[in-house]
């Protein structure tokens, strides 16, 4: 009998939405599946079905779901509970809603582990201490006493993992369990489930927007669209051969390290290229900077508790070109991007900068007012610089709409009737309304499936060959930064280690943080992925 066996899954949600519709699988015990698809193509909402968890939410789930034997669909609530942590188990996208913020992580993991096992305190305690030691948590019996705030994102992830493993299920079911983790962190958390489902024969299902991840991670992949499946088969036949016009899509799609081909970002969202800066002309490099630091820090706290988040850093960006700054969580990206704007200021050194600069910000949902129409939020920076016909203001906004690839007539709408990537344009179309020079994208497609992702950098390069901007591109995401970037400043503990322009950066790095970096990126090259982990080790900065 096959570890998960799925035939005719239908999922509907409010009587009329088609989350999932006829999708069937199996996979075997120890095996490893990636479940691939853009967002809403039903791929959560899979595999919330395999526990259950639909159950009481008023959604209609019809079709034979069984995992470990265990008839999910008819299967009662006590024997629900039984399957859920004990047999198979799941970890969530994001781990801090998902840990209680009141309780120690040692504690909750002990509770698992108490209420499946029926196991006494001490003997739950430490079970959760030996589960945090095994997926890679330092000093576990001491950290197990931490809170999850008290624990860096990558931890936390690995705080669930070590919660879920705590019973020893059969299948493990990942949701996106990287997507907001920076490169490096995002590369322990797989090269860690790739370890455990060796170590302990598990079968995992992993569900991902991103296909490097998969191939980093399974033996098979299948790729959703629509609620259905659409293609399925081992990972490398798949990735290297697809048959389906759908899949040779998502994969143009995906943003690469490798060498690029000059104007091919604008292809990759049309379905088939790379790199976003060409086929505009070249920066001018003997004109002034837009902008231009020199020598400067940003200190947050006093005294002792003082922190330099951006130490010392120079920098010049010049009209045309685009500056990619790449580095980990905490590395000061985003700190020296909120000083080249001038929401920071900084506290020494000398930065100076145009008027008309502007940023994009990560999410657009808290940057966004929801109580107010997309239109107005565009026209804020109109009537902040003087504007008063409000006629003119309103044609403004919608020809604003029109140039970022949006319908004018979405004028009155509001953020939630968006999906993520139209949200985005609106933050763009917002940031163009005070007609900048230089625009800062704070990892502006981080949250974005690739094929979203690749037509939000392929409208960044189109307005910027219409309009002459200067563009800094702050991420995490090095494959991302590849395609759109002239050069490229490498930030680690808020200093500049290395920059350079980017094929110099990407094709032969000097420092080895840099040489870390570009080994963590995921591949579609799932043989190249082995020899990355296993180079990995050989890559540790001291």
């Amino acid at each position: 009998m096959s570890l998960v066996d799925v035939r005719d899954l239908a999922v509907t949600f409010d009587g009329s939405v088609q989350a999932v519709d006829g999708l069937s699988f199996t996979l075997e015990a120890g095996g490893a599946l990636g479940v691939v698809g853009e967002s809403g193509s039903g791929k959560s909402a899979s595999a919330y079905a395999l526990l259950g968890l639909h159950r009481g939410s008023g959604a209609r789930v019809t079709g034979s779901v069984t995992v470990a034997g265990v008839d999910v669909q008819n299967a009662s609530d006590p024997e629900l509970r039984a399957l859920r942590g004990g047999k198979a188990a799941m970890v969530f996208q994001d781990p801090l809603s998902s840990l209680d913020p009141y309780y120690a992580i040692g504690d909750q993991i002990a509770e698992v582990y108490r209420v499946h096992a029926k196991a006494s305190r001490r003997a739950a305690r430490a079970r959760a201490v030996d589960v945090l030691d095994r997926v890679g948590i330092p000093d576990a019996a001491r950290r197990s006493r931490a809170r999850p705030h008290e624990f860096s994102g990558g931890m936390r992830q690995r705080a669930l993992i070590a919660m879920a493993l705590a019973c020893e299920p059969r299948l493990l079911i990942a949701d996106e369990p990287t997507t907001a983790l920076d490169v490096t962190v995002q590369a322990q958390i797989l090269d860690l489930l790739h370890g455990l489902r060796h170590e302990t024969g598990m079968g995992l299902l992993l569900v991902t927007h991103d296909v490097g991840v998969a191939a980093e991670s399974v033996d098979e992949v299948l790729v959703m669209k629509d609620g259905r499946a659409v293609e399925r088969g081992p990972v490398a036949d798949v990735l290297a051969s697809p048959r389906e016009p759908y899949t040779r899509a998502l994969l143009a799609a995906v943003p690469r390290v490798e060498a690029v081909r000059p104007g091919a970002v604008r292809d990759r969202a049309d379905g088939g290229g790379q790199r976003a800066n060409g086929g505009r002309g070249p920066a001018t490099r003997e004109a002034a900077p837009l902008v231009e630091a020199v020598d400067v820090r940003r200190v947050f706290g006093r005294g002792r508790s003082a922190l330099a988040a951006v130490d010392g850093v120079s920098l010049a960006v010049r009209p045309g070109e685009t500056l990619g700054i790449v580095g980990e969580s905490g590395s000061g990206k985003t700190t020296l991007g909120r000083m080249l704007v001038g929401l920071l200021e900084p506290t020494s050194g000398r930065l100076h900068r145009v008027d008309r600069v502007q940023m994009v910000f990560q999410d657009p949902v808290s940057s966004l007012n929801p109580r107010r129409s997309v239109g107005e939020s565009v026209a804020d920076p109109l009537r902040a610089r003087g504007d008063r016909d409000e006629s003119l203001i309103r044609d403004r906004v919608r020809d604003l709409l029109d140039r970022v690839g949006l319908d004018a007539a979405q004028y009155d709408r509001y953020p939630h009737e968006f999906s993520g990537g139209q949200r985005q344009r609106v933050g763009i179309a917002r940031a163009l309304a005070a007609e900048p020079e230089l625009i800062v994208c704070d990892e502006a497609v981080s949250a974005l499936d690739v094929t979203t992702q690749a037509q939000v950098t392929a409208l960044l390069a189109e307005l910027q060959r219409e309009l002459g901007l200067a563009l800094v591109f702050v991420a995490h995401d090095l494959a991302v930064v590849r395609q759109v970037s002239d050069r490229v400043a490498v930030m680690r503990h808020g200093r500049i280690v290395e920059e350079g322009d980017a094929d110099t950066v990407y094709g032969a790095p000097q420092d080895p943080y840099t040489k870390q970096l570009l080994a963590a990126v995921p591949t579609l090259d799932p043989v190249l992925a082995a020899a990355r982990r296993a180079a990995r080790t050989e890559l540790a900065v001291v």
